[in-house]
């Protein structure tokens, strides 16, 4: 099969994107001639672009020439600059449909004494304080080497532990986010149990979050009254043992499609992930949301220059209004701390072919489809809405997906252009790439590959429903290229907002 050396994503564009390596002098549809050497991801001009005009792909502007570009030419930092203007928006299209069968598709997960779905059946061990990190974590190893053999049922026993809970204020944007996170992770419907360890002395007391959970089993004790470490270590096995017993009792039962909600994120893009995996993960989000799903789409600051697609979709003039309060939440915030929203794609993301932030925003605006926008989320809110939902958070990935998580995700779909690593207990992730070189080169990480959209061998919408078929497969339990290597202990990351005192 004769692989397209590029491909023009919008009739209005002035900007073609390689789908590989494309040598000087090499002609591209309409009879141009690239002027160098083209790279896997990047733009090339198809006509004259004037010094001050915009740059234009997806149909809508993603900054301004910096000098004449002439067809044929590379397009990228060089000569394109971050510009506020947004162009009109194109027709996006309508949604993929979900079919009959497709809404009265189930899952295999556990259902939970209160009625929420899980698709894994883990036992959380919770540190309130960074205090009480290293304890949580000899107390999971300690339960998965002692406890968990006696269980086939239980999944595993996951520390969930971070550098936050002391030396803050009591009060405030930073305790309110930590508290939230951690409440939802507590409650969480993939944790059939959780314990809660504190040390004693924190400003993020264990009182605060209760001692009964949400339809699971939940307990919590201080370090300091359980006479030290190692003493905390022997109280903690003997609490999750009587935990283990009734949570390993549980099984998988068939449950209705609508009760998945899936957390999307992008990581280390590419000049294709606007192209082939986030369009794809798009195509999927429609069929879930069409079929009663939710899939929370996020990373505010990286939809900023899209958010006007966003806001075209919302399903009320109130949805619309919350979604411009972040942005103009962010746009003050990064210049409190001298910053710009454009810094944001990383050196990765441009030798990738990603220029501006706006061209970065409309390919990661695709992971959530044509489908309305039914809600807008703080970060780390529980998730309530079905459909395609907002939840704000910043786009560093594992802060992001940790809000996700806390809001009720229980699948994450992730995709990247790079080669991102990630896992997010005790959500599974699913890793789908935007191009066949990097499955290939990381095949034991990664679990689609999408690039062979860019190649012709297959169509957004195939790999839409590929997509929609692993997310179900991976509810029902089959374990994802993360979860084998053994990710989703460290990337738990709440947001960090306010002063450390």
């Amino acid at each position: 099969m004769s692989v397209p050396s590029s491909i023009l994503l919008a009739p209005e564009d002035n900007v073609a994107v390689a789908t590989l390596a494309i040598a000087a002098g090499e002609a591209l549809p309409g009879g141009v001639r690239t002027a160098t050497k083209i790279d896997l991801g990047h733009k090339v001009a198809i006509r004259r672009i004037r010094a001050g005009d915009p740059v234009v792909k997806y149909a809508q502007a993603i900054g301004r020439a910096t000098s004449d570009i002439e067809a044929g030419e590379h397009v990228h930092s060089h000569n394109l600059s971050f510009d506020q203007d947004r162009l009109a928006i194109s027709p996006q299209g309508a949604p993929e449909e979900a079919s009959a069968a497709d809404r009265a598709r189930t899952f295999m997960g556990y259902r939970r004494k209160d009625g929420r779905a899980a698709t894994r059946n883990y036992i959380g061990i919770i540190a309130s304080v960074n205090c009480s990190t290293t304890v949580c974590r000899a107390i999971a190893e300690e339960a998965n080497r002692r406890i968990l053999p006696k269980y086939d049922g239980i999944d595993g026993f996951v520390p969930i532990v971070h550098d936050q809970g002391c030396g803050m204020s009591s009060t405030g944007d930073g305790m309110m986010n930590l508290h939230r996170t951690l409440a939802g992770y507590a409650r969480h419907a993939n944790f059939g149990g959780v314990l809660m360890v504190g040390l004693g002395c924190e400003v993020n007391q264990l009182t605060l979050y209760g001692q009964s959970g949400a339809g699971q089993e939940k307990r919590h004790f201080n370090i300091q009254e359980a006479g030290g470490s190692r003493r905390s270590v022997e109280r903690a096995l003997g609490i999750l043992d009587e935990i283990a017993q009734e949570v390993g009792r549980q099984r998988r039962v068939a449950i209705p499609v609508s009760e998945i909600i899936v957390g999307l994120q992008c990581g280390g893009s590419d000049g294709l992930s606007g192209i082939t995996a986030n369009p794809a993960l798009g195509a999927a989000v429609d069929i879930l949301a069409a079929a009663g799903g939710t899939a929370i789409l996020s990373e505010t600051s990286e939809i900023y220059g899209a958010e006007h697609l966003l806001r075209s979709r919302a399903a009320s003039a109130a949805v619309a209004a919350k979604l411009d309060g972040l942005i103009v939440w962010w746009e003050n915030y990064v210049a409190l701390h001298g910053a710009s929203l454009d810094n944001n794609p990383s050196p990765g993301n441009k030798r990738g072919g990603l220029t501006t932030i706006l061209e970065k925003s409309l390919g990661a605006v695709a992971k959530g489809g044509r489908s309305p926008l039914n809600a807008v989320y703080g970060y780390a809110e529980r998730v309530t809405e079905h459909g395609l939902v907002f939840m704000d958070t910043p786009g560093y990935d594992p802060v992001s997906a940790t809000g996700q998580v806390a809001g009720g995700a229980n699948v994450i779909a992730f995709t990247t252009g790079r080669g991102s690593c990630f896992g997010c207990r005790p959500a599974p992730s699913i890793k789908l790439t935007s191009n066949t070189a990097l499955f290939r080169a990381m095949e034991e990480d990664m679990d689609i590959d999408c690039g062979v959209i860019a190649s012709g061998e297959a169509t957004i919408a195939d790999l839409g429903r590929e997509i929609f078929d692993l997310i179900i497969d991976t509810a029902s339990g089959k374990k994802t290229k993360s979860e084998l290597f053994g990710y989703g202990d460290n990337e738990f990351v709440p947001w960090h907002l306010g002063a450390t005192l």
